[in-house]
Parts: C-alpha cells; sequence; structure tokens
C-alpha cells in the first residue's frame, strides 16, 4: 500500500476528497473548501501576470505587444492561456456536479455574469482609465471582447461536457487512444467548429466597402472612405471574411476602433511602435476591425477543447508519468502542426523568356517556386496554426508547472 500512495498524485484529492488535505500538492478553496489543483491555479496567475506585463509594457517594447497582424508575440498568448485553462476548469469543476440541470443553471449564470461585465467594462462605457467620465451611445457601443469570447467559449464546451457525461465510461481501456474515443463528442464538436470556421474564411467573397473615419485627431474626420477588395479566401487585413462577417451581423460602427495593424508599416513610419497614421497610408489603416469578433470567436472554442482534454486526463490517468507523457506529446505535436502550417506552404509559377541570340520563337522555362503561409500565425484572424502554437505552449507550460509541483516534497 506504500508503494500505492507514492505514485498516486496528490491531485487524487480532486476525484476522491478525503479529510487530510495537508497536501503540499492542492490547496482548499476559501469558498467552498475545496481540493484544487496547486499547477493549474499558477498557471492562472502566472498568466494574468502575463496579461498585466504585455499591457503596460506593450508600448514600449513593442516585441512583447501584439503582432500587428501574422506573427505571434508574448501579448497573443494570453487569451489562448486563458481559454485553455478554462477548459481544463470545465473538465474538474463539472465532474462533481451529478444533476444535469443544476449544472446548467450553473453554466448559464457564470456565462451571464462574463458577458455582463465584458459590455462594462470593453463596451465603451468608461471612456478613460484615468477619468472619472461614464456613459456609452449605444449607436457606437462594442459588443465583443475578451469576457464575451471566454463565455461563448465557456458556454458552449460546458454543454457538451454536460450533456456527454452518460456517454463514456469512468473507467477507460488501458488503449493508446482510448481517451479520445470515450470523449468523441468533443472531437465531432471541434471538427464542426473547424469545418464551419475554415468554409467561412476561405469561402466567403468579400465585396468592396466603406467606412467613417470617427477619429477626432484625423485631418478626414466624418469623412467616408472605401476600400476595394472583391476577393475569396483573403487573409489581408482589409479583406478577410473574418471582417466581413463582423460588419455584416455587428455592425461597423459596433467594432473596435484601434486595431493592431495601425501599427503595421504599411500604416505609420512608427512601426512597430504605435505612430501617426501615414498620409499616403491605404484607407483600411482607419478603419475598424473587431479581434474578438463573431468567427475568431467560434475558432476560439477549440483552444477550450483542447484544454478539456487535458483536465480528462488529470480525471483519469492516475499516475504523474502517464499524464505528463500524454500531455507533453499532444503538445509537442500541436506546436509542429501549427509551425508547419506557418512555414511551409509554397506555390509554383512559371516565367517564359527568350535568349534574343536564337529564334524568337524559343522559349525557355523558368520555374520559381514563392513561399507564404497559406495558415499564417494570426491572432487577430485565431487561425489554426495560431491555435495549435498557443495550445502546444499551454501544454508545454502546464506539463512544466505540474512536475515543478509533483516534485516538490510535502511539508
Amino acid at each position: 500500500m506504500a508503494e500505492i500512495k507514492v505514485e498516486r498524485s496528490h491531485d487524487q484529492h480532486l476525484l476522491e476528497p478525503k479529510e487530510d488535505t495537508s497536501s503540499s500538492y492542492t490547496r482548499r478553496s476559501l469558498a467552498g473548501n475545496r481540493p484544487r489543483l496547486a499547477s493549474l491555479d499558477i498557471f492562472r496567475g502566472l498568466t494574468v501576470a502575463l496579461m498585466i506585463l504585455v499591457d503596460d509594457a506593450g508600448g514600449d517594447w513593442p516585441m512583447i505587444a501584439h503582432a500587428p497582424w501574422n506573427g505571434c508575440n508574448l501579448a497573443d498568448f494570453v487569451m489562448p492561456f486563458f481559454l485553455f485553462i478554462v477548459g481544463v476548469s470545465i473538465a474538474l469543476s463539472l465532474k462533481r456536479i451529478s444533476n444535469k440541470f443544476e449544472a446548467c443553471k450553473k453554466v448559464g449564470f457564470r456565462t451571464c455574469k462574463l458577458l455582463f461585465w465584458g459590455l462594462l467594462l470593453q463596451g465603451g462605457f468608461s471612456h478613460a482609465p484615468d477619468e472619472l467620465t461614464y456613459g456609452v451611445d449605444v449607436t457606437m457601443m462594442r459588443f465583443c471582447g475578451i469576457l464575451q469570447r471566454i463565455a461563448l467559449s465557456y458556454l458552449v464546451v460546458a454543454l457538451v461536457e454536460i450533456f456527454t457525461k452518460d456517454s463514456h465510461e469512468e473507467n477507460l481501456s488501458t488503449g493508446r487512444f482510448s481517451i479520445f474515443k470515450s470523449y468523441y463528442w468533443h472531437w465531432i464538436v471541434a471538427a464542426s467548429v473547424l469545418v464551419i470556421y475554415l468554409a467561412t474564411l476561405y469561402g466567403t467573397y468579400v465585396p468592396d466597402w466603406e467606412f467613417v473615419v470617427y477619429d477626432k485627431d484625423s485631418v478626414l474626420y466624418g469623412k467616408i472612405l472605401s476600400v476595394s477588395c472583391g476577393v475569396r479566401g483573403k487573409l489581408n487585413p482589409p479583406c478577410n471574411a473574418v471582417g466581413y462577417v463582423d460588419r455584416q451581423v455587428l455592425g461597423i460602427n459596433h467594432m473596435y476602433h484601434h486595431p493592431a495593424w495601425r501599427r503595421s508599416k504599411a500604416c505609420t513610419d512608427d512601426s512597430p511602435y504605435e505612430g501617426a497614421i501615414r498620409q499616403d497610408a491605404p484607407s483600411w489603416c482607419r478603419a475598424p476591425f473587431e479581434p474578438e469578433g463573431i468567427l475568431s470567436s467560434i475558432s476560439a472554442i477549440l483552444s477550450t477543447i483542447i484544454g478539456v482534454h487535458f483536465g480528462h486526463i488529470i480525471l483519469h490517468l492516475k499516475g504523474h508519468s502517464a499524464r505528463l507523457k500524454h500531455w507533453i506529446s499532444t503538445g509537442l505535436v500541436l506546436l509542429a502542426l501549427g509551425l508547419t502550417l506557418h512555414f511551409t506552404h509554397c506555390e509554383k509559377h512559371l516565367a517564359f523568356w527568350s535568349n534574343s541570340k536564337q529564334s524568337l520563337f524559343s522559349y525557355h522555362i523558368l520555374q520559381t517556386q514563392k513561399c507564404f503561409a497559406v495558415m499564417p500565425l494570426n491572432k487577430q484572424l485565431y487561425s489554426f496554426s495560431y491555435i495549435c502554437v498557443t495550445s502546444g505552449a499551454a501544454a508545454l507550460v502546464f506539463s512544466s508547472l505540474y512536475s515543478l509541483v509533483i516534485l516538490k516534497p510535502p511539508h
């Protein structure tokens, strides 16, 4: 029996609460006196600290602020880390609630709280952090935001967890992929989300559009500017389907008016710092764009589903080594997939040229190859490669913290 106690994780209190909770690997909740996963709490605290760091220092060090468009800077890891943590928490918290009605009430109430605070904090009610002035013009109110995205992901994934609880067994078989088979409904939802996102992103025709400049400091204030598109499947700032869906559903006045793309080279001479928009900058540099919009928030559900999978590992795999092996291998696969999608797509071009010393009808064929990212890392679009890289990073960070916690000897 002594050997079994050594092998058992102190986080097993999440599954079988006991009176002795002196373990250094878990701690009690002040509200409900319930055991908590210490490594997850540490990860949450580090993510909050990272958020504060990039918010306060991002302006001075743009290399850690959000990437203006394609790319992935330090700030771009904050949102997917939070969604990953939400997913792990869903698996652990809903395990304790056997009544589906009670679970749905809890999920619905928490979703409403997230939506309320999201609209209050990011909807435009507070005019500035350092001004005690409040109020909002409902015709310009921002509907989307960080908490709204978390609310959507939490609601969808939590409901899947609640209503599919009876479709899997408590004790899984010993097969390598048994946990994927047991929670197949989660992966069906994930695949559906991915298909909807990719089909809309690459299949939607984006027509020309126009907007009114609301920046009072601009010489173009009040003027109507147009943006030429008329394309399908483009992922550039002005003509992507993510922005088009938001303009059609939310309305352009209800979108974020200070998008990160204004720090790009196309928009300002101060790039990568934020600066005045160039006089010859394209019109879309002054346009609004919603970084937490509808289509990108649907894609973000995948980050939470990956987090739920990691929570299921805690519930069903008993040994530290088995958990870490699964987590680390999953994280490395996600990282490799995301980086591959970002870096390794090439398109071949054929160029025809003639040697003047030979006949005019004697042509040579020169084959050139242009490489570009078919699915670039892009937080604004919440691209699939971005999901893979950030979720893989979250998996490795969480695994590292878990290792540190279990290696720490109990007091």
